[in-house]
């Protein structure tokens, strides 16, 4: 199986509702998204998807967020926009347009600062105890 990621990003506002610190308050990001996707083969000349397709994708699902308050716009003017409910949103949005290009949506990554991410997966990656 191989696996590609791409990476853009957007700048955007936003403040979590009933959370108690600094972030209950409106403040911006420059927020990185990876995504990645798998794939099981190869094609004639080795690729598994055109990565300038990947990031086209990806900057046009990104373009609507990018220098709004993201509190004002659906599904964040109820759901609250942390990194994990942008991850699960962008996923959402980004599955079936890289399904087009012959590969699976696999993980989505959502970085509020360089040290600082949420990921969404559909697939099972921890274990339970």
């Amino acid at each position: 199986m191989f696996e590609l990621t791409v990476e853009s990003s957007f700048a955007a506002a936003h403040r979590l509702r009933d959370y108690q610190g600094k972030c209950e308050t409106i403040h911006g990001h420059t927020w990185r998204v990876a995504m990645s996707v798998t794939a099981p083969a190869v094609n004639q000349i080795g690729i598994a998807a055109d990565f300038h397709d990947l990031k086209t994708i990806l900057k046009q699902v990104l373009e609507p967020l990018d220098h709004v308050c993201l509190n004002d716009i659906p599904p964040f003017t109820e759901l609250n926009p942390s990194s994990e409910n942008i991850a699960r949103f962008l996923f959402g949005r980004l599955k079936a347009l890289v399904q087009q290009h012959g590969v699976q949506l696999s993980k989505v990554t959502v970085w509020e600062s360089p040290t600082a991410c949420a990921a969404y997966s559909e697939q099972p990656r921890f274990n339970s105890v």
